[in-house]
Formats: C-alpha cells, structure tokens, sequence
C-alpha cells in the first residue's frame, strides 16, 4: 500500500513539473498559499492509503450504494428522496452548467444559504468542474460577503433566498470575476441578467458533452485544493483555509471510522443535518462522510436552531447526532425548564433516574448487581421515554466538537445515559484530528488522535501544559493568498501549531486546557470557568479574562428566557436561576 500510495505522490510531483532524483523524497512543499499549487502529501507507514480525488470517492461509494436513499428534504409537508445514484448525476449536470457558466479552474462556487440537497450539489458539482466550493456563512454582512468572493475569485455564487441575493446584489458591481448568481428557494420577482433558478441552472449545460467534463475530472489531483474554509476573522481578516482533495477523501474516511460511523452495508447511518456548512465541522460530518459511507441525511427547517430541531429530530430519530457545545446547553436547559414546571412526583423521579444513572456511568467498572438492577430500571421507567422525546430513541453515537463542553453539561447528558464524545480539531485539520467514540473515551477529554494523525506538545511547563501540534493527512494545503500567515502556521518540519495549550495522558488522550498567550503567565481557563458554572447554577456564560493583564478577571451572564423568534436572550431569568435567587433570598426575576 505504502509503495503504490509512494508512487501516486511521484506522479502528483511529475505532473505538476516538480522534478526528483531517483530514490530520494519528494521535493514539493508541504504547503502553498496559491489557489492552483499542489502539496506534498504527508503519506508514511501510520497512514499508507492511497489517495483519491473527491470524484473517485463519490464513483467508489455508488458501485457499493447507488440505489440507497442520500438525500431527504421536507417539501410541502412531506420528505422527498434522491438516492445516490440521483445525487451523483444532479453532481454532474451542475458540474456541467458551472462549466457553461464560465467557472474557471480554481476559482470558486461560493454557497450562501441554509442546508438543503441543493447545497450539497452544488458543492460536489464545483469541485466536479474542477472548482474550488466555499461556503459562507448567512449571517454575513454584505462586505464580509465581499472579501470572501473577491478573495477567493468567486465566479458563481449559488444563495438561498431573496435575503441572500440581496447581500449579492448590493457588491456585484464591485467582484470583478464574478459571472452569475443562482438562487435555490425563493422565485425571481423581477429578471436581471446573469441570475437563474436552480431548474433554470441545471439546464444551462445540457449541451456540455459528457467527455468535457470527464476530462477536467480526471486532469483532478488528491493534492490540489477543492474546499475553501474561511476561518471566523476573530483576529484580523478571515483566512481561506485551503483543503486537498485527499484532506476531504482521507479525513471521511479515516476520521469518521474512528469514530464508530458505520459503512451502509454494514448499518445505513441516518443523521440530521442542520449546523452551517460553512463551518468544516458540519461540511465533513454531514456532506463528506455522507457520500464516503453512503449515510442517509435528512436536512433540518431553516428555523433548527431557533427551536424545531427537535422536531426534526423526532421524525427522523437519527443513528448518529453531532452538536456543539451549545447545542446540547439549550436541549439540556430546555429539559430543566420542563422539570421544574412538572408535578413533584415527575420531578423526584426524573431526579433519582438521573443520579442512579450518572453514577453509573462515572464508575462504570465498579457497580453492584444491585446497582446495576436499579439502573436498568431508572433507564426503562424513565430516561428511554426522555431519549425518545429528544428523537434519539435510535442514536448510538452523540458527537460534540468545535468548542470545549463544560462538565455541568455533559454531566446531565451522562445523567440520561447519553454520553457526549468529543472531537477536537479545526478549520486547518479539515475538522477532527482526534476523537472519542465507544471504544476510545475519557472523561474531560476530546479524545485520541484518529489513527495515522499525530499530536504533540511543545514549550510543556511544569504543570504539563504545552502547544497542541498536528501532523497527518488532515493537515490543510496553507491559507489562500497569506503566505505570510501560512508560514507562522508551521514550524520548520512542518507541524501545524494550533495555539491551543493541553494536556497528553499516557494513554495518548488529548485534554484542551486553554489558549497560548505570549508572554505573562499561562493560565488555563476553562477548568476556572467550569467551577464557577458548578457553584453558581445561575451563570450561563462565564469566560475569564487575563491576557496582557496584571490579573484575572471574569464576565459572567446570567440564564434567562430566550426570544422565540429571534433567539436572542430577554431580560427574565429562567426558572432554574429564579429558584436558585429564592434559595439565597433574593426575590429577582429579571436580568
């Protein structure tokens, strides 16, 4: 496997011009700043596949699943199917009609809306045409949509609705490769040249010839770039950060395996897709990994996170569910609401079930017979029927990544027998380096490195707290038109420093304690922000602050009812932080 995966790199490297002596390593660069440059593939014996485009994956996976269900929306009340074969072909003709469009090798599809099949298409149709997808987040302003367009050369930008368009339509004038723009969901009130339905779009290449596209197709090497992420900007302007075609077809791969997702001919997995696609977490968990394992995703309503999540969730009752943090802090203070308006004896079982349960799972290894009766019992009288409401009757895995999760919550969740299994990553490792799952879990901790990934610490003090380094496949290209900022990326033998500060037991699991800060005292603050959230249950948000500073300090916010409609906090304190007021003998009930 090494020698053939050996080979494929010396063919990337001669294709693209790169010369090397006989018997000696490659000479390419293990990154690039240039939407069009190829990388060296960190291939060695931990990680010996051989690497394939996104093109490949998608023909592997519909030889083994092409009549399965991929893709399923809501339409008028009812779930409407396509199955892979479906998807594969829909992939094709976008593909096509990008072409006709006028899409130019490595320029990029820019997506802007809420998930749906038509997301997905469009994306594995760019990277089909030899394009470069990017997605943008529907929250941006118009001007954040402008830089991500302009930098990374959009020259379609494929949006929802009227909302979106109307972000395009205020800095069209001002992105000079931009071509045309396609709008998926709403209809076109009034006709402007260059914009198209989604039906319009997919007919526009009808006489683009299959061989056209087959040969840009196969031109396609695992070492360019097919997926742009642009990091938040939180310091400074947003950074595209470039992934590989093999960064997408070896994290899907490899990473999700590690994570227990099962192929579909083992077990077809269901998930539910809801979280932005912008961001890498929900991109390689539901579109990648999707097409990798032939899993059946069923898209979310646009309002998901605003409340009808759960519904959803209920319908579709999902194999596997990934959330971030505060994701599972509103299921978990929504079902403390519920509980502390139900009758008392409702409210003393639910309350024996979940301590009977969340002792066992916190010591699992030395429970009693007896003990072990009783949480069978707490588990069938009581936590199935709460799972059930949830919609996880089915779900065997619950994922949680993107940021750190506090022990108060997933301390509830272990209190219904659901344990949340930490990921841990970023834009730049094409999502998870390392995982939890049901064979590979440690408490407070995200877990190990997916097998063939590397994790090391550097500058450890005495505590043993150092830099979190990556090395392996998901390692990105570099970020897209910063050389500058891809070389402070990597250290000299190419390990990416990630910037957070952790821990590494001696059984290789990783624990995130904080950030880097220059200079001063390293203090981590997520286990002082965890006790503060344990001692005082009214706080929702507690986040220290120290850097540059002579001394800590910290910003608290306190729990209170959000707007249904607009999701934003009010000024009334939740139930919870009212009957926590009338305990120390306050009467408040607002902020």
């Amino acid at each position: 496997k090494t020698t053939e995966a050996q080979a494929v790199c010396r063919d990337l490297l001669a294709s693209s011009g790169e010369t090397q002596d006989e018997g000696k390593e490659p000479t390419e660069s293990l990154w690039t700043s240039f939407a069009d440059g190829r990388v060296r593939l960190r291939i060695d014996n931990s990680c010996p596949q051989t690497p394939i485009t996104v093109h490949q994956m998608f023909k592997e996976s519909l030889e083994k699943y092409g009549s399965l269900n991929a893709l399923a929306s809501r339409k008028n009340g009812k779930w409407e199917k396509i199955t892979f074969s479906e998807y594969y072909c829909l992939s094709r003709k976008a593909a096509k009609s990008f072409l006709k469009l006028g899409l130019e090798r490595f320029h990029s599809v820019a997506i802007l809306g809420f998930n749906s099949p038509e997301w997905f298409i469009s994306a594995v149709g760019a990277v089909f045409a030899g394009g470069i997808v990017t997605g943008i987040y529907t929250t941006n302003s118009p001007e954040a949509c402008h830089y991500i367009a302009y930098d990374s050369k959009t020259n379609i930008i494929v949006v929802e609705n009227w909302k979106q368009l109307d972000k395009i339509m205020q800095i069209w004038s001002r992105l000079p490769h931009l071509k045309a723009v396609v709008l998926y969901k709403d209809s076109i009130l009034e006709r402007c040249p260059n914009l198209y339905t989604m039906e319009e779009f997919l007919d526009l290449g009808d006489d683009v010839s299959d061989a056209t596209l087959d040969d840009i197709i196969n031109s396609q090497k695992p070492n360019q770039c097919c997926v742009l992420i642009y990091t938040s900007g939180t310091t400074g302007k947003p950074k595209g950060a470039m992934l590989s075609h093999d960064n997408i077809t070896w994290t899907s791969a490899n990473c999700s395996r590690a994570g227990d997702m099962q192929p579909a001919e083992v077990r077809q997995e269901s998930i539910v897709s809801y979280l932005p696609l912008s961001h890498i977490a929900a991109q390689i968990y539901d579109l990648w990994t999707g097409i990798k394992w032939g899993e059946q995703v069923y898209f979310a309503e646009p309002d998901a996170l605003k409340g009808s999540l759960i519904n959803t969730l209920r319908e579709v009752q999902p194999t596997s569910h990934m959330g971030v943090p505060r994701v599972w802090e509103k299921i978990m203070e929504k079902l403390k609401d519920a509980s502390a308006q139900s009758g008392f004896v409702k409210k003393k079982m639910l309350s024996w079930a979940m301590s009977v349960s969340l002792e066992r799972n916190l010591n699992c290894s030395s429970s009693s017979d007896l003990k072990q009766l009783w949480t069978r019992l707490a588990d069938y009288l009581v936590l199935a029927k709460i799972r059930s409401a949830l919609g996880f009757s089915c779900c065997q895995k619950h994922f949680c990544g993107a940021a750190p999760l506090n022990t108060e919550t997933r301390d509830f969740f272990l209190g219904l027998n659901i344990t949340l299994y930490e990921a841990y990553g970023m834009s730049e490792t094409t999502g998870p380096h390392c995982l939890s799952g049901p064979y590979s879990h440690r408490q407070h901790s995200c877990g190990k490195p997916a097998p063939g990934c590397r994790v090391k610490l550097v500058n450890e003090d005495t505590e043993g707290n150092g830099e979190i380094c990556f090395w392996g496949r998901t390692v990105f290209m570099g970020y897209l038109n910063m050389e500058d900022k891809t070389k402070e990326a990597f250290d000299e033998d190419g390990w990416l420093h990630s910037g957070d500060l952790g821990k590494l037991d001696e059984d290789g699991f990783v624990y995130v304690t904080g950030r880097i800060k220059a200079g001063g005292e390293n203090v981590p603050p997520i286990p002082i922000e965890d006790a503060v959230k344990k001692e005082l249950p009214i706080v929702s948000n507690a986040m220290v602050i120290g850097d540059k500073k002579k001394f800590l300090s910290m910003l608290l916010t306190l729990k209170s009812v959000l707007d249904p409609d607009t999701s934003d906090p009010t000024d009334i304190l939740t139930e919870q932080a009212r009957d926590f007021c009338q305990k120390i003998g306050s009467k408040a009930t607002t902020v």
